[in-house]
């Protein structure tokens, strides 16, 4: 079988002295294609190649998507990602709820790299790509000539974005990452959960969302970075070192005094009070007193003078008496329903707000009006995904396709690189795609 050449245009690739929204090819098929009325994304003719799969990467590639870059997911032929099989639960076209969390707005191509002819398909598509994000071992992608040094030779523009567990150098690179090991390498367990019980983890793969968000930023700051030199670069992302830097005011607290910081469970190391307190009835609620002023106001609620006892005069006293006054305040708390102390304190301009579930959360007036949930029903989709935070007044975000199904835009995309039905079909019955 011979091999087509791409027959794609290269005019998307940003000029060094260009926008990044200038000299972009915008070539679309039917599915993706935009009114002309409708304000392009951010990153509208930007190109990413996904070759990464679970969350952290996938995470990664659909915020670059929901902002308009045009994103195509490389997944194994038949399996897919391995999330599609993290069931139940389901939507009721099958696809599984943690699969269509960090998929939307993507093409899926199945191809199997392992094998020649699937690496000449990643291969030409990376020819006319700006971004390639993967999250394989280190090295795991020489062997298929897929790495950067092999790339960039021949795309020297490539953004190459790469998320391990452990990064690219240092004595653990080679070592696989997962978001629940990292949360307990990094310290993150040992300050989560109640001050006498066992340490905790977060209730979502908070590490592996945040790398995802530093991997975004990296990415971005790559493209910028590309305007300026004409060339691209590789990024590199480890699990570690982003739950290191979540470590933030504790960590620092670490470095500022060399004591290991305590679990506290719903407490603040700096703060007092600051955590939760549970009302009339057991029902919860958090209060958080950032200040002087707003203890004072709190005070006054209460109808009590602590604010003038020396013991609780200044935040600094009021953490060295911390339990004492958390004990008073308790017993304070637990004489009325939540619902009056939520409106009491937010009356006095104390910050304090209610512990939902996550239904409640959903349904929050708030989350309606920030357009939080999304619908894919006019897709003929029965998918409802959680939306983008991010809200851009000129350019905002889109969501123009549903979390596709499994090789789903095989075919286009092989026929967009030159590719005809009988070639297609050949590679089909060798199991390449």
């Amino acid at each position: 079988m011979s091999t087509p050449s791409s027959s794609k245009s290269t005019d998307h690739i940003v000029k060094p002295d260009g926008n990044i929204n200038e000299d972009i090819n915008a070539e679309t098929n039917d599915s993706t294609s935009e009114s002309d009325d409708v304000p392009k994304g951010a990153l509208h003719g930007i190109k990413v190649l996904d070759l990464s799969r679970v969350l952290a990467g996938p995470s990664c590639t659909q915020i670059l998507a929901d902002l308009g870059a045009d994103v195509i997911k490389v997944e194994r032929p038949k399996i897919g990602d391995e999330t599609r099989h993290w069931a139940p639960p389901t939507f009721s076209d099958n696809t599984s709820a943690y699969y269509a969390t960090i998929n939307r707005n993507k093409k899926s191509l199945t191809v199997d790299i392992t094998a020649p002819a699937g690496q000449t398909i990643i291969k030409q598509l990376i020819a006319d790509s700006d971004i390639v994000v993967e999250n394989f071992k280190v090295g795991g992608l020489k062997k298929y000539g897929l790495d950067y040094d092999s790339l960039k030779r021949a795309n020297p523009r490539l953004i190459y974005a790469s998320l391990t567990g452990f990064g690219q150098t240092g004595p653990d690179a080679a070592r696989p990452g997962y978001d629940y090991i990292i949360q307990g390498l990094s310290g993150l367990m040992s300050i989560t959960g109640p001050s006498d019980g066992e340490p905790h983890k977060v209730g979502v793969a908070v590490v592996d969302l945040f790398a995802g968000l530093q991997l975004t930023i990296g990415i971005q700051a790559a493209l910028l970075a590309r305007q300026n030199t004409g060339l691209g670069q590789q990024v590199d992302v480890a699990l570690l070192d982003s739950a290191l830097a979540m470590l933030a005011n504790v960590g620092m607290n670490h470095l500022a005094s060399d004591k290991i910081p305590p679990r506290l469970g719903n407490q603040h190391p700096s703060i007092v009070p600051y955590q939760v307190f549970a009302a009339e009835n057991e029902t919860h609620f958090v209060l958080a007193c950032g200040n002087d002023s707003q203890f004072t106001k709190l005070c006054e609620v209460l109808a009590v003078d602590w604010h003038t006892d020396s013991r609780f005069m200044t935040n600094p006293d009021r953490v060295a008496h911390r339990d004492i006054l958390c004990d008073a305040l308790a017993e304070r708390f637990a004489k009325q329903p939540r619902a009056h102390w939520l409106a009491v304190l937010d009356q006095a301009g104390v910050p304090c707000g209610a512990i939902h579930n996550v239904a409640e959360a959903l349904a929050m007036p708030q989350a309606k009006a920030r357009e939080m949930i999304v619908d894919f029903a006019a897709f003929d989709s029965p998918i409802k995904a959680l939306g983008s935070p991010i809200k851009l007044s000129a350019s905002p975000v889109s969501y123009r396709i549903p979390p596709p199904r499994l090789s789903e835009h095989t075919d286009s995309t092989l026929a967009d690189l030159g590719y005809d039905s009988e070639m297609i079909a050949k590679l089909k019955a060798d199991g390449i795609v």
